[in-house]
């Protein structure tokens, strides 16, 4: 953007900053680009979740797991609650982006950044995520689950008609409060993009004071290194997080659904006691493989998407002075 443009910028209040064109161009990015990068992965995600929630599955690899999911179930199997989980993605991303440079915005100004500030945005961002879109992926879990061949019997099979079915089913038959289903481990779980955009962001200041602009190349790279220590940060939560927003697990002899927070620490220890310490890390490779590809592909069309609306947004406001 131009210097006048900037000038312009740090002249007009905060509550017009966080309505500005800047944070919603930043938002608007931020959702493309996931949309993009989930789209192209999902069959990744896919082989992940069935990982995570279904524990007597005995392949263990990614390219195994979607073999069977294909031979099985078929092909479209792969992309089953694509829909869904794209609109969650969406709206997730959306809010998240918004908040974030909202908030640096707001704090920061013309200042410049620092890894502890990035870091206590992106944890901010990620508590008002959680609370506004977790609906959403409960919903979009259990889509993404309906039909599929489990191996584990404690798991009660479920029958939606699509996404507003699954509300009203869900509303009816567990309570409004369902809908929150794995919250607590989600609000732990705002360290992940928090840790994500601290990397990210940090890694990208680095590279900036020795060159003008990043390559493809680079953003690819910086945004796949800052996902990967995200991911292998948080795994253990992310499995509960799954298994708590699916919800249908069966736990005693009088076949009680679990689906309440206060069975996170008893999942854990269900997960250590069923499969060993190293049970909590079943599925890490398909999550690794899938969000490293993911977050890497959504960043870079994040930053050339931003990077257009900036320029464009530029060119209005020199024709408009």
């Amino acid at each position: 953007m131009t210097g006048q443009g900037l000038e312009l910028e740090s002249k007009e209040p905060t509550l017009w900053t966080v309505l500005s064109y800047g944070s919603l161009s930043h938002a608007v990015s931020g959702a493309a680009g996931g949309v993009t990068a989930m789209t192209v992965f999902y069959p990744l995600d896919t082989a992940r979740l069935r990982l995570q929630v279904d524990e007597k599955r005995k392949s263990k690899s990614t390219l195994t797991v979607v073999t069977e999911i294909v031979k099985e179930e078929g092909f479209l199997a792969l992309y089953r609650g694509w829909f869904p989980v794209i609109s969650s993605l969406c709206c997730s991303n959306f809010v998240y982006f918004y908040a974030f440079n909202s908030l640096k915005a707001i704090c920061i100004k013309d200042r410049h950044s620092s890894t502890g500030k990035d870091l206590t945005f992106g944890m901010i961002a990620g508590v008002v995520n959680v609370l506004v879109t977790t609906p959403l992926w409960v919903v979009n879990t259990r889509l993404k689950l309906q039909g599929a061949k489990f191996r584990n019997d404690d798991i009660v099979p479920t029958n939606y008609k699509g996404i507003l079915d699954a509300f009203l089913q869900i509303i009816r038959s567990e309570g409004l409060l369902a809908l929150w289903n794995g919250t607590f481990p989600s609000l732990l779980l705002v360290f992940n993009p928090a840790i994500q955009f601290m990397f990210y962001e940090g890694l990208k200041r680095q590279l900036l004071k020795r060159q003008a602009e990043l390559s493809s190349f680079q953003i690819f790279v910086i945004g796949a290194v800052a996902k990967a220590i995200a991911t292998i940060v948080t795994y253990p939560l992310q499995t509960v997080q799954s298994i708590l927003r699916f919800g249908h697990y069966r736990v005693n002899p009088e076949n009680q659904t679990l689906g309440s927070l206060q069975n996170v620490l008893y999942l854990l220890r269900q997960r250590i006691r069923c499969l060993g310490l190293f049970g909590l890390c079943k599925g890490l490779e398909a999550k690794l493989l899938q969000t490293v590809l993911t977050a890497a592909l959504m960043f870079l069309v994040y930053e050339k998407l931003r990077a257009v609306v900036t320029w464009l947004m530029g060119v209005q406001m020199l024709s408009k002075h």
